[in-house]
Order: C-alpha cells, then sequence, then structure tokens
C-alpha cells in the first residue's frame, strides 16, 4: 500500500507521539508498504524549531526509506497560550497541504490529532485524491483544554472546536483510538461503535529493555551508584502536577539514599528550579533530557518510574510513558486520577502502583514502601515487562494497524463490473 502519515510531530524530536509515529511509519516500511510523512519543521518540547531547521518553509527528507515532507509552522516559546496555539496550529493546517500534493496519490490517509486542525487539510486533500482517511485520536482536544481550564466552557473557541470535531467523527472512515476510554466519549457523541478500533500506542520494546544498573552510564554520569532512584522523565506541562513530586522529595529528604531525578525541557526546569528552592529541597536533580539512543539506559538506571497527573486530567487518556517504564522493567508509581485510564493501565499490568494526585505524603509513602521492599520493586519490574510484551509490544501494533489499512482500502475499491457487462 501507498500510506500518507498526516502527523503534526516527528523524528527527530524526542517525546511524545513523534517517535511512536516515527516508529509506526518505519515499521511499515520494512514491511513491504510506501510511507510518506507530512510534518512540520521539529521543535518540540521546547516550542523552538531545531537547528538545521530554522529559516525554512518547505524541506523534504529520506530516513529508513520514509519520505519526510516537512512545512513551516508558526512558533512562539516554550509555554504557547490560546492564540499562540492557535496560531502555530493555523500555520500548520496552511502550510502542509501544498506539500500533501508534491507526492503520489496514497492508497490511504492517517491522521493523528491533536493538533485539531489537521482534519481541515486532510479532508480536502482526502476529497480531492479521492482516497480514505483513519482517523488517529491521541486526546480529544475540547475536553482536554477544558480540563485544564484553557477556555471558557461557553466560549466560542471550545464550540468551535466541539463542531469541528464531531464532523470530522463523521466524515472520516474509521477511527482508531489509544485506550477504551475514548470508545464511550465517542459514541456519545453518537459515533457508531464499529466505526471505532482500540489500538494502544505502543513500546518498542527490544529498544526499551532492562539493563543493568551496575555499570549504568546514566548512573555513572549523575553520581547514582549508590542511590535509589525514582525517575520523571517526559514532557512538563499543564497535565503534570510535578509540584507534588517536589513536595514529596522534600518529605523524603531524612534519607539519603533515595534521589529523586526530573528530566525536562530546559525551560520547564527553570521553573521547577525555582520551586526546588523555594521548598529547598537538596534531594532532587533536575536535567536536559537524554537524547534517544540513551534512553534505555536511564530508564534502567531508576528503580522507580513515576507517572503524575493533575486531578482534572482528561480521564481516558492514556500517558505514553507507561508503556515504555512498562517496557523498561522499572517498578510505577502512578499519581493519577482515580477513575482514569492511567490507573487501570498501572494495576492491569502489575507493574506499579497508584496513589491519589496532587497529594505529595501518598506519594511519598509509596516511595518509601518500594524503598524498603526491593524484592516487591523486582516483581513489580518484571510482571510490567512481561505485560509490555504481551499487550504493548510495536509488532502487535504494526500487525493491527496493517490489518486497518487493507480494510479500510479494500472497503473503498471499488470493485470491476465484469468484462461481459462493460462491452454491452
Amino acid at each position: 500500500m501507498r500510506i500518507l502519515i498526516y502527523s503534526y510531530n516527528y523524528y527527530p524530536e524526542p517525546i511524545g507521539i513523534a517517535p511512536l509515529m516515527t516508529e509506526l511509519a518505519e515499521g511499515l516500511v520494512q514491511r513491504g508498504h510506501q510511507v510518506r510523512v507530512i510534518t512540520g519543521m521539529p521543535n518540540y518540547p521546547e516550542r523552538r524549531i531545531y537547528e538545521g531547521y530554522q529559516n525554512k518553509f518547505y524541506l523534504t527528507e529520506e530516513r529508513h526509506g520514509v519520505v519526510i515532507q516537512r512545512s513551516y509552522i508558526w512558533v512562539r516559546g516554550p509555554k504557547p497560550g490560546l492564540l499562540d496555539r492557535l496560531l502555530l496550529d493555523s500555520s500548520f493546517m496552511l502550510t502542509s497541504i501544498i506539500q500533501a500534493f508534491k507526492g503520489w496519490r496514497p492508497d490511504i490517509i492517517f491522521a493523528t490529532v491533536p493538533p485539531l486542525l489537521v482534519s481541515v487539510p486532510v479532508g480536502l486533500y482526502a476529497g480531492v485524491r479521492r482516497c480514505p482517511v483513519i482517523l488517529n485520536i491521541q486526546d480529544i482536544v475540547s475536553e482536554a483544554a477544558l480540563r485544564v481550564k484553557l477556555v471558557n466552557p461557553d466560549g466560542i473557541v471550545v464550540k468551535t472546536a466541539q463542531a469541528v470535531e464531531q464532523l470530522t467523527y463523521e466524515k472520516v472512515d474509521r477511527i482508531s483510538v489509544i485506550a477504551t476510554g475514548f470508545i464511550d466519549k465517542l459514541v456519545e457523541h453518537g459515533i457508531p461503535e464499529e466505526k471505532i478500533v482500540y489500538i494502544p500506542n505502543w513500546v518498542d520494546t527490544k529498544f526499551i529493555r532492562p539493563l543493568p544498573k551496575i555499570d549504568n552510564s546514566f548512573r555513572q554520569k549523575y553520581q547514582l551508584q549508590d542511590k535509589f532512584v525514582v525517575l520523571y522523565s517526559g514532557n512538563i506541562a499543564l497535565t503534570q502536577g510535578l509540584e507534588t513530586v517536589i513536595k514529596a522529595a522534600t518529605l523524603l529528604e531524612y534519607i539519603p539514599e533515595i534521589s529523586f531525578v526530573i528530566a525536562g525541557e530546559q525551560k520547564a526546569l527553570q521553573e521547577l528550579e525555582n520551586l526546588r528552592q523555594n521548598y529547598q529541597t537538596q534531594n532532587i536533580l533536575l536535567i536536559p533530557l537524554e537524547p534517544r539512543e540513551k534512553l534505555p539506559e536511564m530508564l534502567s538506571a531508576a528503580n522507580v518510574g513515576l507517572v503524575v497527573q493533575k486531578r482534572e486530567v482528561t480521564a481516558f487518556n492514556l500517558p505514553s510513558k507507561i508503556p515504555v517504564l512498562l517496557a523498561s522493567g522499572c517498578a510505577i508509581v502512578g499519581s493519577v486520577p482515580d477513575t482514569g485510564t492511567a490507573k487501570e493501565a498501572i494495576l492491569n499490568s502489575g507493574g506499579g502502583i497508584v496513589v491519589p494526585p496532587e497529594d505529595a505524603e501518598s506519594l511519598a509513602n509509596a516511595i518509601v514502601d518500594l524503598y524498603k521492599n526491593p524484592e516487591q520493586v523486582k516483581t513489580l519490574g518484571q510482571q510490567g515487562r512481561k505485560y509490555a510484551e504481551d499487550c504493548f509490544s510495536i509488532e502487535q501494533a504494526l500487525n493491527k494497524y496493517e490489518q486497518l489499512f487493507t480494510e479500510v482500502v479494500a472497503k473503498s475499491t471499488p470493485i470491476p463490473e465484469p468484462l461481459t457487462k462493460s462491452i454491452r
């Protein structure tokens, strides 16, 4: 098949949806398909165009057999407000459509949201090229914006977003969701359940794997050889409650063997540093994100990996770091909402424990319990690794997406009329 992936984020961006779409595209190429990707200039998570991609309006590259067609995006700073976000998404909507038409006609389009406005160029291009569309929902934009109080619930912005979402859901051929909670939400919006397919986000279990803690390069680099390491790595945004982690670290300063490590984007780390100084916390290390090739070493250096959310976070969303931590063999402590998909995934995996969100004391107590029970930490890590191999492997995801693409393409391809009928 000829497959067009429409994704705002892609390699070399190190976290979020970019690694997932990169692995999907390259995996499909390895299975014999032709793949091209429409994406923006790399900028995440710093919200700054990467060196080598600045001052370019369009750029086409090829990597591991995938044709990557990049276009200009309007980016202003690490913490975009509502207007900045709209301008960013609008710029990608307008510029990416040009790249879409610069290439072969696909058999199928696979588009990820957010950003929500990607549905506009995708719909236009699909209509002209007459090819089916599968929409991959990583988050429901209007719901997420309301939960973090980014928009007025009665305002024109959220009502417009909801209208665009509804129209998009109705027009696309199929919808893939990354957590079962999305299914109920879409059905509430009148979308037939048979139109929706559940395919969770995946992890490359051959790349992300348990490694020894002895002679671990990450531990050596940061003088953590004899420490019980509690790690948070990834995006630092509105939906995370990392103040809870700093408060928990403060409560555990009386145990010098426990060290907290937070890896994230530099400007976000500076705000956490200000917070750390306010609490005068000494047992927490703030570091920049590691290059992707060093990610397995960093994850294996940790005794415990943190998944942290605020109370009001979207309940049906699944943080992509959960499969990654499970695959690394790292025990998880989730400070997540009681009714959320994150809690369900952590507990079902057998790879972690869960405490209430924004509750520093409960988080600290859970970490102490694990510190005192190394066998439990080992067991959680082993169970999590097995669950990742069974449920979150990239091979399973590729099989499911390949099957889905094949079904949708076959359904959209008209059956040729018999030759005798054509002659008559």
